[in-house]
């Protein structure tokens, strides 16, 4: 499927009808939810011209036919590339101080486990997209799992509201993240502000070009630009710790979590972790531009695994060679010289990871707006524009949030909490019993993937609650304590 159809959400009938040939797969026949359902009252709309290439100009039909080639490039290494830029990006740097928090054995258990968990439910998914072709994005999903209980309609804006949200919520961390790179690399006395707006616009310059095979383009660059600031932040506290009274045994580090743990410390560590793994989110806009769907399986497995190496290896050593006092972006703990240059390093990863989060936010909207239009495929001059305007508007929105909550750790949490415990736990598990089971739950086929999914169903309304909670919680004391100079204010965030 390529990008005529990121919200054309209503042509299931058509797009159902025919055994795609490029993957060799042939759709189920359509469930009732893709006819007239009585109980949501949706009924949908006759498909617009341009969905009839039969019946289209040869201006429309120009327009058409380069949105497809335009939006329809990407293979499963290129998927692959497009997730790392997306996921493996300030997940991993605060990984190191939820190490400080829980203990290393917890904390390698939770990297470890909650990833393995991401890893299923990104393959859950991926089976739904197979199975429903016209699902474009995770709002499409919401309204099938809606039709299911007689609210489709609900379950779409539900849905399209909560990634709506989260998408710019993850802008806004990156560009908390570079204001906090800039004033570590200048050492200025600059009002945090103006790094601020420096960093809002490089996020708005970089997502510009709305396809993911030409972002995959700048992929190969942040990945490196990752790699290599973790790197130096791990030789860096390594040799700081050797060259320390004591050496390595002398870091205090601990196995277990640190003493008197409040649980508000607890959650908002485990909700960091959580964070780190939210790829499943995009999963839906990413698959959509694949020449073969199915080949997703690899994609989620090479970068599940991949990121459990990474961010396992990264919380563990830094801690080790930290100890309690890491600091969350773990790169400032890598003292004053490498600081600057870790943070040199990852402007990349800074910038583009955050930037492809405006750019399925635009998709999103975008696509939505204009559906019934050939502006979706933003290759004519009112596309171009209306697109410049959505992720103008997304970017200013990000570059608020991060000056009401410009505290790194607290950011993340509430993010995790109140969005990806849907997109990462709930939501799949409650793809798995209304789209893809078969037969009731009760059956033995279905006994040991119900047992897995109702587990990992309430984990995520435990995150839901708990985490609001403790970043709330969170938030509050340090506004209370002065740990911060206030909204909009010069003062460097935490």
């Amino acid at each position: 499927m390529g990008f005529e159809d990121i919200t054309n959400d209503h042509d299931a009938d058509k797009v159902m009808g025919a055994e795609d040939e490029k993957t060799g797969y042939s759709p189920p026949p359509p469930f009732e939810g893709n006819m007239e359902d009585e109980k949501s009252g949706y009924v949908p709309p006759p498909p617009f011209e341009g969905d009839m290439v039969g019946e289209m100009s040869e201006a429309e039909r120009n327009v058409y036919d380069h949105g497809i080639k335009k939006f329809n490039r990407l293979g499963w290494k290129r998927l692959t590339i497009v997730l790392i830029v997306e996921a493996i990006a300030l997940g991993s740097l605060s990984i190191p101080s939820t190490f400080a928090v829980l203990g290393m054995v917890p904390g390698v258990i939770c990297c470890v486990g909650i990833g393995f968990i991401a890893i299923y439910t990104s393959y859950v998914v991926g089976m739904v997209k197979l199975a429903f072709p016209e699902v474009a994005n995770y709002a499409d999903a919401g309204r099938l799992m809606g039709r299911r209980i007689g609210c489709g309609r609900f379950g779409y804006e539900l849905v399209n509201a909560m990634l709506g949200l989260q998408l710019i919520f993850l802008t806004a961390s990156h560009c908390l993240t570079g204001t906090i790179a800039f004033l570590d690399i200048t050492k200025s006395g600059i009002c945090s502000i103006i790094f601020a707006v420096v960093s809002a616009i490089i996020l708005l310059l970089l997502a510009i070009p709305p396809s993911f095979t030409e972002v995959a383009i700048l992929g190969y660059v942040d990945f490196a630009s990752i790699i290599i600031a973790i790197g130096i932040t791990i030789i860096g506290t390594g040799v700081q710790a050797t060259n320390s009274p004591g050496g390595l045994s002398g870091v205090p580090w601990s196995a277990w979590p640190k003493d008197n743990i409040t649980f508000t410390e607890a959650f908002i560590a485990v909700t960091n972790i959580i964070f780190a793994y939210s790829f499943a989110m995009c999963q839906f806009s990413f698959m959509d531009e694949m020449h073969t769907p199915r080949d997703f399986i690899k994609s989620i497995w090479t970068l599940g695994i991949t990121e459990i190496f990474i961010y396992t290896i990264t919380g563990a050593l830094i801690y080790s060679f930290v100890g309690q006092d890491v600091s969350s972006p773990a790169l400032t703990s890598a003292g004053t010289t490498l600081s600057r240059i870790a943070y040199g390093v990852a402007l990349p990863v800074i910038f583009i990871s955050g930037s492809i989060n405006t750019v399925v936010f635009g998709r999103v909207v975008h696509g939505r707006i204009f559906k019934n239009s050939p502006i979706r495929f933003i290759n004519t001059k009112m596309g171009w524009l209306t697109w410049l305007a959505v992720i103008t508007a997304a970017t200013v929105v990000a570059f608020i949030i991060a000056e009401v909550i410009p505290f790194f750790n607290d950011l993340l949490s509430i993010s995790s909490a109140l969005f990806i415990s849907g997109f990462t736990f709930y939501f799949p598990a409650m793809m798995w019993f209304m789209l893809l089971r078969k037969g009731s739950w009760k059956e033995n086929r279905n006994l040991f993937k119900g047992a897995v999914n109702i587990v990992i169903f309430v984990i995520g309304m435990v995150v839901l609650v708990g985490g609001t909670y403790s970043s709330i919680d969170d938030i509050m004391i340090k506004y209370d304590k002065g740990e911060v100079g206030g909204v909009f204010s010069c003062a460097a965030p935490e």
